[in-house]
Formats: C-alpha cells, sequence, structure tokens
C-alpha cells in the first residue's frame, strides 16, 4: 500500500484501533503514540489497545495515558465498532497474543505498518518494508511526502524515540544520511534526545542491575569463540523483583566481547522461554530465529517458545547458530 493510498483512506473512517506486539519496545510504543496524535489531529476517535502494560522506561512516552491493557470484556466491543484496526512494528497476527482473536475476527479493514520481512497476507493491506530502519521511520515518511498533517512537536518527540533505540541509537546498519536527515528534522521541533536517551536507557531500577549482573555470570563462549551467550532463569527474576521488560539489551553484553559475531540470550519464563539473538556483518540471525517460531530482522531477531524447557534448547539453538556462522 503507497503513502498516497493511505491518505486517501483515512479520512473516510471515523474509529479507529491502534496496537502492536508482546513486549512492547520504544519503536512499538512511540509509533503507536506517532500516529495516535497524527489520527486525533484530524479529528478521529482513536484507542490504543495493547496486550502488555507499557514498560515502566517508556511510560513517560505516554504522558497522558492514552495506552490501554487488553480486557476482552471491555474492549472486544470496542473493537468490532471501529472501522480500521491498525497493527505497528509487527507483521504477524500471533505477535499479539491475547488481541489476535479479536484482530482475527475484524471483519474491515486491517492495516499494517511495519518494516519487518514477511508481512502476513491476512492484513488488507501493508505499509513499509524492510529498508526501512524503524517503524517511525515509515510514519515520518508518511506524515512528510502525504503531507497529512504538519509535524508537530508530540509527534517528532514519538519518532524520535521509536528511531533512537530501534537503530542502536545510531549505530546499526540501517543508519544512513537520509536517516540523520529525519533525526536532524525531529530535533528542529525542540525534542532533546539527551532526555529521551536519560529515560529510556539511564533510569533503571535496581532489580534490573542487579538481574544483570547475575545474567552476565552466566556468560558462556562456544568453542568457536565466535558465539557468546547467557541464561537467565524465571527463579533469578522473581528473587530479585525484576519484570521481563528488564532484560531487554542484555544480549548485547554478548556481542560486545572481542571477535563474538552471534550473541544469544536465554531467558525462562513460567511457561516457556524466549531468545534474544543479535549478530554481525551479514548472518541472518532471522534464519535461525524461524527455525525456533521466531523471526525479526537479518542482524537482530527473536523467539518465544511456550510450555517447553528452556535446558533442551539450548544446545541445538548453538548448534544451529554455529551452522549460520559457518555460511
Amino acid at each position: 500500500m503507497t503513502f498516497v493510498e493511505l491518505k486517501k483512506i483515512i479520512p473516510r473512517y471515523k474509529k479507529f484501533i491502534l496496537t502492536t506486539h508482546v513486549n512492547p519496545d520504544a519503536d512499538a510504543i512511540g509509533s503507536e503514540l506517532a500516529f495516535y496524535y497524527l489520527l486525533t489531529e484530524l479529528d478521529k476517535n482513536v484507542k490504543i489497545i495493547n496486550h502488555n502494560d507499557t514498560p515502566y522506561n517508556l511510560k513517560f512516552l505516554d504522558h497522558n495515558s492514552v495506552i490501554e491493557k487488553y480486557d476482552p470484556k471491555i474492549h472486544d466491543s470496542i473493537i468490532e465498532e471501529a472501522d480500521i484496526f491498525i497493527v505497528l512494528d509487527l507483521s504477524s497476527p500471533n505477535r499479539i497474543v491475547s488481541m489476535e482473536k479479536a484482530l482475527l475476527n475484524f471483519k474491515k479493514i486491517k492495516i499494517c505498518i511495519d518494516h519487518h520481512e514477511n508481512p502476513d497476507p491476512f492484513f488488507t493491506h501493508v505499509v513499509g518494508n524492510t529498508s526501512y530502519s524503524a517503524t517511525g521511520e515509515i510514519i515520518y515518511d508518511f506524515i512528510i511526502k502525504s503531507e497529512i498533517v504538519k509535524l508537530n512537536h508530540k509527534i517528532a518527540y514519538q519518532l524520535y524515540a521509536a528511531i533512537m533505540t530501534d537503530t542502536g541509537s545510531f549505530r546499526f546498519d540501517k543508519t544512513t544520511s537520509k536517516l540523520h536527515r529525519i533525526i536532524a528534522d525531529l530535533l528542529s521541533h525542540n525534542v532533546s534526545p539527551t532526555e529521551i536517551y536519560d529515560k529510556i536507557y539511564d533510569q533503571s531500577n535496581f532489580a534490573k542491575i542487579k538481574l544483570l549482573g547475575e545474567a552476565l555470570t552466566t556468560l558462556k563462549l562456544t568453542k568457536s569463540k565466535k558465539i557468546a551467550y547467557m541464561t537467565i532463569s524465571n527463579e533469578s527474576l522473581k528473587r530479585l523483583g525484576a519484570v521481563e521488560d528488564d532484560v531487554d539489551g542484555f544480549v548485547n553484553y554478548c556481542l560486545s566481547i572481542q571477535g563474538v559475531e552471534i550473541g544469544i540470550l536465554f531467558f525462562e519464563l513460567k511457561d516457556g522461554f524466549k531468545m534474544s539473538i543479535r549478530s554481525k556483518g551479514t548472518i541472518p540471525i532471522n534464519k535461525l530465529a524461524n527455525e525456533f517460531e521466531g523471526g525479526g530482522h537479518r542482524n537482530a531477531a527473536g523467539s518465544r517458545l511456550f510450555n517447553v524447557k528452556m535446558k533442551n534448547y539450548i544446545k541445538p539453538v548453538l548448534e544451529r547458530a554455529e551452522f549460520y556462522l559457518n555460511q
């Protein structure tokens, strides 16, 4: 779907639902809120409904508390009455977990705005592609190229947070000269990079830092010394009073070791486990994630498996990681 087509559709309808993936990051939350403000500028009736609560370090983005946590008793009828259901920063309906049934049952227009690979054909329309660094960048391009609304401080603030985080603070491959020009434009709308970075990355709770300390003690290298991995138990999480969102970014410590090309975090949950996987260069760890019911980008991917034991998967995952390392 082109930006021109999206611009034509929006004015025709009044009621919009926005959502994003489980365990939302700043690209997810920032993109939702930026699109929310875009639609409210056009006098639309908009609700953001997510499977998860917003992570504590991202609550500052939603300072007006417009994001609601999904409750089927409250929200199913609201979703059913909406005209358009928009999902942001995900490519498959199962990534919204408890809301998946409501989306699958939705009979009207379903729009996916995303930069991941292989969007599900279930959606009526898909906006964006893998050339974008973040979903926030797609929304910026849509606003500028379509001129549907004027870029303002509220929208620019959200888009800066979205793009900054999904580019690894502008160090990943898709940090182009074009992207820096976008950032310059966002900053010209009175956006403070120091403030946003501090609130997202430098305001961790005590439990998160303690959990990181324990996670680092589990750090290991495979025989090739090109794959580093760490494990976190559900027992550690409960004992320290940490939450699932606290592990965000831990996997990057694996990749910071000299000579390491693939980093993996195995994180045990009460109903299974999840993996965060990162790589350098052209190693396609999204293909590795796909083998274990996950997905993502070439250099940043993940997977979540339910009702299985993490310990049974560590060896086979590492073996397959070695395979992709040597391709």
